[in-house]
């Protein structure tokens, strides 16, 4: 008998977590401000890899060529964020329940998932960045060049990083991200470009402003990998946007906050690629510019902020898929996981793996924007075949456009695909619904 009253009762309390789940964040509890927006996301936009690549685009495209592509492709790629952080904003929802109001509520695990898996994949990469980072800063200082230094510099970021899963989200982005990270970061920023702007003066700006590329990328096509970085986060922004005051100051200070970091350490990495000969090695090259050592140490710490935000929106991820265990536990979980791979997996081998992944959330984005913005209806169905069809096409061009057409890259002609596709639907179910 007592069995037989439990199966009830576990239903009740699954209900009660999925009714939660579907219902907006409470106006009390939506504290963030434009500043606590902008710093988060401009934290969140500086990153060594992001110098890395701008690095790249300097020699593929050149100076100019390169700082255009840079500049079009931080607005557009930091509008979408905005544009997706302004409707979880205005809906007060997760990243899962967006999807479930576009893809049906059983077909959005599918994505949900997949955003988990490659969510601790990132996560590890980001405790590996990490540990480089350290590793090289250790020998740098002491000269140490242990086999062990890089597993115990990835176990002390992986227990910070469950240390930070166990505290509160809204309390480390208020307080360390705009208090304390923030401040640091930007004064990291400013002294290496102020370094690297003193060689280029002494090399001459108008031979830096004229440095040809080696015509490896188009401009299209950079234009595309600049976006990759705004759009890679198109999963998680909601995750955050939910907690905003006003839907003015979510949009503006996630799109300036974003904006800005992506400009800066693109063309910062094109600042050293012009300046210096870098070869592969960056994270050498910084730390021989004066004071490089303190400024990259600064840098590092603030990777901490994008491994975060990974394992975080990865909680309310698995929170959405179990709700019978809260975000924190979820969080510690994910760190815990993660933890291990940077220790034992080879992260730089399973890297296109990770692209692979991320590519399915381009598309997905561009039909969430394209079904939910404005007074979008969010479907009630468990599967919601259209707006399917069209995630998949969209996948389909990702993959297929820089095989016909590499010229354009991947992500523009995807997210206008399914942004096209899946607004021509949303109007015409618009109307059909009207007639009715």
């Amino acid at each position: 008998m007592a069995s037989q009253d439990a199966a009830p009762a576990a239903h009740s309390v699954s209900s009660s977590v999925v009714s939660s789940q579907f219902t907006p964040i409470p106006a009390s509890d939506r504290v963030f401000s434009f500043r606590d927006h902008a710093a988060l996301w401009f934290s969140l936009g500086v990153g060594l890899l992001v110098i890395q690549i701008g690095a790249f685009l300097g020699t593929a495209l050149g100076t100019k060529t390169a700082l255009f592509a840079i500049v079009t492709g931080s607005l557009i790629g930091a509008a979408l964020l905005a544009l997706v952080a302004y409707i979880g904003f205005q809906r007060g929802l997760s990243s899962p329940i967006l999807m479930c109001q576009t893809l049906g509520s059983s077909f959005a695990k599918l994505p949900v998932v997949l955003n988990v898996v490659q969510l601790i994949g990132w996560s590890a990469f980001e405790l590996v960045v990490m540990r480089d980072g350290t590793t090289a800063l250790v020998k740098d200082i002491t000269g140490i060049d242990a086999v062990w230094l890089p597993y115990v510099a990835a176990l002390f970021w992986g227990l910070l990083l469950v240390g930070l899963a166990t505290g509160s989200m809204i309390g480390l982005v208020r307080w360390f991200v705009g208090r304390f990270g923030l401040p640091l970061v930007i004064l990291s920023l400013v002294w290496l470009t102020w370094q690297f702007g003193i060689k280029a003066q002494a090399q001459g700006w108008e031979a830096i402003w004229n440095r040809a590329g080696d015509g490896s990328m188009s401009t299209l096509a950079g234009i595309d990998l600049v976006m990759a970085m705004p759009v890679s986060w198109l999963p998680l922004v909601a995750d955050f946007a939910r907690y905003g005051r006003a839907g003015g100051t979510t949009f503006r200070g996630t799109w300036l906050g974003f904006a800005i970091a992506n400009m800066w350490c693109h063309a910062l990495g094109v600042l050293v690629v012009s300046t210096t000969d870098v070869g592969a090695d960056l994270m050498a090259a910084l730390l021989l510019a004066q004071g490089g050592l303190i400024a990259l140490g600064l840098i590092l710490i603030d990777e901490m902020d994008n491994a975060y935000g990974d394992v975080y929106s990865g909680s309310v991820a698995l929170n959405f898929l179990n709700g019978r265990h809260s975000i924190r536990f979820w969080g510690i979980a994910l760190a815990s996981v993660a933890t291990c791979c940077a220790l034992f997996l080879p992260m730089h081998g399973i890297e296109p793996f990770l692209l692979m992944l991320s590519s399915v959330f381009v598309p997905l984005f561009g039909v969430v924007v394209s079904q939910l913005a404005g007074n979008g209806i969010a479907t009630d169905r468990r599967v919601n075949p259209v707006p399917v069809a069209i995630w998949i096409i969209g996948i389909v061009s990702f993959h297929l456009c820089p095989a016909i057409w590499p010229q354009v890259g991947s992500a523009i002609p995807a997210l206008c695909i399914t942004l096209l596709l899946g607004t021509i639907y949303r109007l015409t179910r618009t109307t059909a619904l009207q007639a009715a």
